[in-house]
């Protein structure tokens, strides 16, 4: 069978804590992407590390339809995400447990349309992987966090250089960073310039979130749009939704302005709550009609 869209990324533990409190959340950019295509309609799977006593997350995912390929491990990757303050974009993110990395083998027998790449910190998908899928893929896809942060000494993600990143970046479709991640990949404090950069090296079309909204760049055409949430609860998993999004449009057929539209409404959805989203594609579309301009 081919599937339109896998995802791969392990399972995160997530404890965040904020103004508003500390939260456990089941997390993990594969688990985010993944409910937006079961969403969707698209034939979605999954590629997965965690622990059995964590297996309610491939249960939740199979129920929805999800095709989930785990690898057990002895313990699920464990995150801590501090958020100190009222801006979303500002984060300390620490890691507690580690399920290990991705092998070739664990994808090799997989046939799929688009691959997008979840990891949370380098080491978790090596570029091994990454030259495994790049002869099957009609898009391949991968959010920046999962190569540019590496585990500093104290157990806090760090963006350190980036010895793969022309390797990592030559063999991808489209890249999705934050704007705190864009700038640190380019130099380029401006979204805009370091999406254009970006663009240079490889991808041929990057989406980058920041506080305000989602903008994407493809060929020269730059498109924005911005995020419309009534109130701001859900913030981890905002880019791993986004660029989830963004993605199941363009294969659905939709044009770069239509896949921006689409991705700013599903993340301002998902960020009202805590956790994967939770809106069917009726409740997208209608968000859509009541607060975009659909052309």
């Amino acid at each position: 069978m081919t599937y339109d869209i896998v995802f791969i990324g392990s399972y995160t533990k997530d404890t965040i804590v904020s103004p508003a409190g500390v939260r456990r959340v089941d997390g993990g950019g594969f688990n985010y992407g993944a409910h937006v295509a079961a969403m969707m309609g698209l034939r979605a799977a999954a590629v997965t590390r965690l622990a059995w006593e964590d297996r309610r997350v491939v249960e939740r995912l199979r129920s929805l339809g999800v095709a989930v390929f785990p690898a057990w491990s002895p313990e699920s990757t464990g995150l801590e995400l501090r958020y100190p303050s009222s801006d979303p974009d500002e984060r300390v993110i620490a890691v507690s447990s580690d399920a290990g990395p991705f092998s070739p083998e664990q994808v090799r027998l997989l046939a799929g349309r688009a691959w997008l790449l979840n990891g949370s910190f380098r080491g978790e998908i090596p570029l091994e992987v990454v030259r495994e899928l790049r002869p099957k893929a009609e898009w391949l896809a991968a959010d920046a966090q999962g190569f540019l942060r590496e585990v500093g000494p104290d157990r806090t993600l760090r963006f350190t250089p980036w010895a793969e990143r022309d390797a990592v970046l030559g063999a991808l479709d489209l890249l999705k960073a934050d704007a705190v991640e864009a700038a640190a990949l380019t130099g380029e404090e401006d979204p805009v310039a370091a999406a254009r950069r970006i663009t240079a090296w490889g991808p041929r079309e990057v989406v980058i979130t920041h506080r305000e909204g989602v903008l994407a760049l493809a060929g020269d055409t730059l498109h924005a749009a911005p995020f419309r949430c009534r109130e701001l609860r859900g913030r981890s998993g905002r880019g791993d939704t986004c660029i989830a999004a963004y993605l199941c449009r363009r294969l659905e057929g939709a044009s770069p302005w239509q896949a921006t539209l689409w991705a700013a409404a599903v993340t301002s959805l998902k960020l009202e709550a805590e956790g994967p989203l939770r809106a069917t594609r009726g409740e997208v579309e209608q968000f859509l009609r009541d607060n975009y301009e659909v052309r």
